[in-house]
């Protein structure tokens, strides 16, 4: 059995995500680590190829660029939505991340950026964090051989969040 990360593998990791201003926008502290199934695309391309090879134990920091984490920034993208199209259930909040269907009805994620004064709800495509060089240091504590259900499936069967 081996303990290092790689192909076909359950990782488990703690880590802090921050950008290059040094702020923290995410980490694992006082949650269950986080667990993905490597060579799978579970978590950003920049991230799980710099943790290829890790084992067990193993702290790293790891620098991904934007082109192999949520891509670079595009500018124009977003559109104004009145506040009143929203289902009567749902108060919409800047940074929340909604499923917008298009014309020909695919599904598209948007994120909320801002609320206006006259009721007005910008909407931008580009995920929050596009556009920036991330900052995470990582530490595997655990890595197990998947499942064969895990392998077809393509992602990790057992309790905790995992990130598609």
């Amino acid at each position: 059995m081996t303990s290092k990360v790689g192909k076909d593998r359950v990782v488990k990791f703690e880590y802090v995500l921050a950008l290059d201003s040094g702020d923290v926008v995410d980490s694992s502290e006082g949650r269950e680590p986080l667990t993905y199934l490597h060579g799978h695309g579970n978590i950003i391309p920049g991230l799980e190829r710099q943790m290829e090879g890790m084992e067990v134990g193993e702290e790293r920091e790891i620098v991904v660029e934007p082109e192999e984490a949520y891509g670079p920034y595009i500018e124009g993208q977003d559109i104004l939505v009145p506040a009143s199209e929203f289902p009567p259930n749902m108060k919409p909040e800047v940074g929340m991340g909604i499923m917008v269907e298009t014309t020909d009805g695919r599904q598209i994620p948007y994120f909320i950026t801002e609320i206006t004064d006259d009721g007005m709800v910008r909407l931008d495509p580009n995920h929050p964090l596009a556009g920036q060089r991330l900052h995470f240091k990582v530490k595997v504590v655990d890595v197990r051989e998947a499942t064969e259900e895990e392998k077809a499936h393509g992602h990790v069967h057992e309790g905790g969040h995992h990130h598609h």
